[in-house]
């Protein structure tokens, strides 16, 4: 019996642990890394192994999470009323696909990652973009059209799909605003 309340304790304080909460200033970016330390080690991690500079990783996590860990779709209803389930299968920091993400694990060999942690949402970004610039011509430091390359997937990017949706072609331009916000305020933060 004693084992079974110990197991409980154990389960409550990692639940309490977890923290997929967004930070209170997403404005700011040296707010976020402040307050977030381990957002600035991963993000920086993924500008040394993939190339993909902070501000374009911290302008896409803006704009598909909101920088909540936890972050999933919302729900389809039919009928106005009837639950149908989510609107994809997009979760976590990144937003990622499930299927994009087996993907990623399968490619990186990082099979025990998780959508949830901010170093492995970074780290498939990083790999994820630096697909773009092979099978796109996408460099790195275009935020809006890698975030169009992002959200319609490398084949729907080299269409143009993004062309019919007047509203996706305003959102990568408010991201790539963000970023180039995002980059003059992490010019001027104090760098760990």
């Amino acid at each position: 019996m004693r084992h079974w309340f110990l197991f409980g304790v154990f389960f409550v304080l990692a639940a309490c642990g977890r923290n997929f909460s967004a930070p209170d200033n997403l404005d700011n970016a040296c707010a976020i890394i402040d307050e977030r330390p381990a957002y600035f080690r991963a993000m920086r991690a993924t500008e040394r192994n993939w190339g993909v500079p902070m501000h374009v990783q911290m302008a896409t996590i803006y704009q598909e999470s909101r920088f909540i860990g936890d972050a999933r779709t919302p729900f389809r209803y039919a009928l106005g009323v009837i639950p149908m389930g989510r609107q994809s299968s997009a979760f976590g920091y990144s937003q990622a696909l499930d299927g994009t993400w087996e993907e990623y694990q399968r490619e990186t060999g990082n099979r025990r990652a998780r959508r949830t942690d901010i170093s492995d949402a970074t780290d498939f970004m990083g790999w994820y973009m630096t697909q773009t610039v092979e099978r796109n011509g996408v460099p790195l430091s275009d935020a809006r059209n890698q975030y169009l390359a992002y959200h319609e997937g490398h084949t729907g990017y080299a269409r143009g799909s993004y062309n019919r949706k007047p509203w996706l072609i305003r959102v990568a331009g408010e991201v790539a605003a963000r970023a180039d916000t995002y980059q003059l305020q992490l010019a001027s933060c104090r760098r760990r």
